[in-house]
């Protein structure tokens, strides 16, 4: 066991690093009132349901059945809100809270309390002994609200449901929002989190003269459920040379005596306070953008602060017990329950509250006026949205496209358009991603808006860097601190897309998945406004990952997404260019939606034109007679597709049928809306089963290529009529090396030859003579995987393959074909 450490005991009188006493003797008095009022508030949600003011002696039948919450971080929080206050009302700031510690909420509800708001928002919790009964039953009650800031808490855009993302949240809310400050409490379990770790680097983002500031109090108690943390067990120098390393100028607070702690917080936050102001004003009165050392916040307190110290023998105050609910046995222990009762009459609500329950009027007057309360600021509910300028995307669709013949990049000429939106919103629009922008093949952007980055530059970096102090684009090489600031910057009312490639977006499955519960529960909260929607463009996808390998081949982040509410979440897959630009525009118009969209960034053979594009999106899915053999017919086979690599093999497929089988009727589907497929009972996007049938039938054979894991195409379609026995999905199946295009799809059962072969072995009536046809096919197969596995490319056919029939009414009949070569190839 290591020795002792006797600097890591901060209880007592404080130490800090900016010294001075600026609070009168009236202004502490009132301003640990104001503490104390708060604390009672919040250990009155985790234990009463009844007798609010302590009235009469506290008894079991005063409590709730089931105590839950945490108090651990309520007293820091509380602390450091209440003296941001007091600079809000002598600086006039503009200043949100984001509560970073798990369970938090107590010490978040107890200031919208206080301050007037809850009750504005929540006519019944109102400002007397009965409101407070309703606000401390509904804490952690069945039909009341969480132990997180949730979206019904006002003031809150930052739930920290899941750890590590307060310092990102934050950063994204201050992006183009030049007058706002971010204080944002840190705990020091979640400072562990790889998240939170990288995101201390934000500051190499974070222009002063077009952004607001983030102010950081990382809360340091010691303790997580029943561990020491690591930050609160290293030295004083080791924890500053960190803040150091990391950019930052660390302020420390230290202690546990209030007298002393209250005038070092206060000092100290005016310190920072001051800093910030000055680096934007210098900046902004010179025009220079620069990276200043900004200031940040150690905060150092007892675990529990305020809880009795010791309980039968055991440490509480200071402790990890201090860390859920403090005495956890009152219900059946009279011991303990009169230990509460003095807890709670350690707070002398008497003195902070009047005989109503009403918070007594000097301490009112030391909270902020209107929308500069901190729990009622604007930001947090995203009120100052604006709707984007969209440039006519129509105005850049391929054109003179001949389907499965026009070959472009659709990635690319995408980018032309996002491109100019960037330009067109300059101060509501960014694009984020992890060093992929160009690779993803999105570089147009920078013509319009270059990559911000406020670290220091190099002569070689004129050459195609792209940097710049102020730009649009936000590229750091880490998939969380990138999802954080776009989550912050749509929750706060603006605009942005995040680019990544497929395999390793599964890096932020669970921070999507936070982010669909917020938006999904926000649409339950009357006052809430709609936000802009999560919009992930994911590339790079697993079909062409032939020098990449194993590692880069995954697509089942559609898997996560497909288990969020059908309320708020969307998968397309566009096939080519054109219908990319529509569903682009759509997504970036939509509110409250997680929409997903999955494009390759290689070039393509393109489809549709820009009218068919539309009209094909709109509906989300369909039959394309073009690529369909007698689509006036009754179909014999049904081949669908989802995805663009998948829809060409679909296509190759189809023609290889036709060419061997001429007289089958084969009807071609094609999916860009996943939720489509789903049952309208379950998605408001899914078809009915009529509409359903119109297109698949209900007794065909349907061969389904699908971009991702066949499973979910199963999954969504399991009520459909015929489907258990009709659907054959094929798609990703973990099946992969360094291969190549067509060596890949061989190897999970998606490439043409397969389907073609499936297609035939669900056609009894072909029966015994196609048996010949069917060994070509395969023959074709092996011929094709063999020379790309001999000279490590595909053949020069399959690279260069087109739609072999010209577009007809009837579809894909009679002779007008492309040549084609002795292996069925077509040139």
């Amino acid at each position: 066991m290591g020795e002792i450490n006797n600097s890591l005991t901060p209880f007592g009188v404080a130490r800090s690093t900016v010294k001075g006493e600026p609070l009168s003797a009236e202004e502490l008095r009132k301003t640990d009132a104001y503490l104390r009022a708060s604390l009672y508030l919040c250990i009155g949600m985790i234990y009463l349901r009844d007798n609010p003011l302590l009235k009469e002696p506290l008894s079991p039948k005063h409590l709730k059945a089931r105590l839950l919450g945490h108090w651990g971080s309520d007293t820091g929080q509380a602390f450091t809100w209440i003296h941001m206050n007091r600079l809000i009302k002598k600086y006039d700031l503009d200043v949100l809270f984001v509560s970073g510690p798990g369970h938090g909420a107590p010490a978040i509800l107890a200031q919208s309390y206080l301050e007037g708001v809850y009750s504005e928002v929540y006519h019944s919790i109102t400002e007397d002994e009965e409101g407070m009964k309703r606000f401390f039953k509904q804490f952690s009650f069945p039909g009341g609200i969480g132990s997180h800031a949730t979206p019904e808490t006002p003031g809150s855009l930052h739930e920290g449901g899941e750890l590590g993302y307060s310092i990102s949240h934050a950063f994204g809310t201050v992006f183009d929002h030049p007058d706002l400050i971010a204080l944002t409490m840190v705990g020091d379990g979640e400072s562990e989190t790889g998240p939170l770790a990288t995101s201390w680097h934000s500051t190499k983002f974070l222009n002063p003269i077009t952004d607001g500031a983030v102010l950081p109090v990382l809360h340091l108690n010691g303790y997580k459920i029943n561990n020491p943390t690591v930050l609160a067990r290293i030295t004083h120098e080791e924890l500053e040379a960190l803040f150091v390393g990391y950019g930052w100028k660390p302020y420390f607070v230290e202690g546990s005596d209030f007298t002393t702690m209250h005038q070092a917080m206060a000092a100290t936050l005016e310190q920072a306070v001051t800093e910030i102001r000055q680096y934007q004003t210098q900046a902004r009165s010179s025009g220079k953008a620069f990276r200043p050392r900004w200031p940040m916040i150690i905060l150092r307190s007892p675990k529990g602060w305020t809880a009795p110290r010791d309980v039968s023998g055991h440490h509480l105050e200071g402790y990890w017990r201090a860390h859920q609910v403090p005495i956890p046995d009152v219900a059946s222990n009279p011991e303990h329950l009169r230990l509460l009762e003095q807890w709670f009459k350690a707070y002398n609500p008497e003195e902070v509250f009047d005989k109503n329950g009403r918070l007594v009027e000097e301490l009112r007057e030391l909270a902020p006026k209107g929308n500069r309360r901190i729990s009622a600021n604007p930001v947090a509910n995203a009120a100052g949205k604006r709707a984007l300028r969209l440039p006519d995307f129509k105005k850049y669709a391929i054109e003179n496209i001949t389907p499965g013949v026009t070959f472009a990049n659709g990635m690319t000429t995408m980018a032309g358009w996002l491109r100019d939106v960037v330009g067109d919103n300059l101060t509501n629009f960014r694009l984020f991603g992890p060093d992929e922008t160009e690779s993803n093949k999105l570089g147009a952007v920078y013509a319009k808006g270059k990559k911000v980055w406020l670290g220091d530059y190099l002569p070689e970096d004129d050459d195609g860097g792209n940097l710049a102090l102020s730009g649009r684009v936000m590229e750091m090489l880490s998939e969380h601190t990138c999802e954080g600031w776009l989550e912050g910057y749509v929750l706060s009312g603006r605009h942005g897309l995040l680019n990544s490639y497929e395999p390793f977006i599964h890096i932020i499955d669970s921070m999507v998945n936070q982010h669909c519960k917020w938006i999904e529960k926000a649409l339950e909260v009357e006052w809430r406004n709609k936000v802009p929607s999560l919009n992930i463009l994911l590339t790079a996808v697993v079909w062409r990952q032939d020098h990449n390998g194993f590692t880069h081949q995954d697509p089942g982040f559609l898997d996560v997404v497909s288990n969020k509410s059908a309320e708020v979440v969307r998968i397309y897959l566009p096939p080519d260019g054109n219908t990319l630009l529509s569903v682009m525009d759509h997504v970036l118009t939509s509110t409250n939606y997680v929409n997903v969209v999955v494009a390759d960034k290689q070039d393509h053979l393109q489809f549709l034109s820009m009218e068919e594009a539309i009209a094909h999106c709109t509906k989300g899915l369909g039959i394309w007679e073009w690529a369909s053999v007698r689509p006036n017919e009754e179909p014999d086979v049904v081949i669908a597709s989802c995805g663009d690599v998948v829809t060409q093999e679909a296509l190759a497929a189809v023609a290889l049928l036709h060419e061997h089988i001429p007289e089958l009727n084969i009807r071609f589907v094609n999916v860009v809306d996943l939720y489509k497929l789903q049952s309208h009972e379950d998605h408001p996007h899914g078809l009915k089963d009529s509409e359903y049938s119109s297109i698949f039938t209900d007794d065909k054979p349907i061969i389904f290529n699908f971009h991702s894991y066949p499973f979910l195409v199963h999954k969504l379609t399991y009520k459909r009529p015929g489907s258990a026995a009709n659907l054959h999905v094929r798609g990703y199946k973990e099946k992969g090396n360094i291969d190549t295009p067509l060596e890949l799809a061989i190897r999970n059962q998606t490439d043409r030859y397969t389907l073609a072969i499936d297609a035939i072995d669900r056609l009894p009536h072909l029966r015994n003579r196609t048996s010949v046809v069917r060994q070509r096919l395969k023959d074709l197969q092996i011929a094709a995987e063999h020379e790309a596995f001999e000279n490590g490319i595909d053949p020069i056919a399959i690279r260069n393959w087109k739609w072999p029939f010209a577009k007809t009414k009837e579809g894909v009949m009679g002779d007008n074909r492309v040549k084609s070569t002795g292996l069925g190839f077509t040139e």
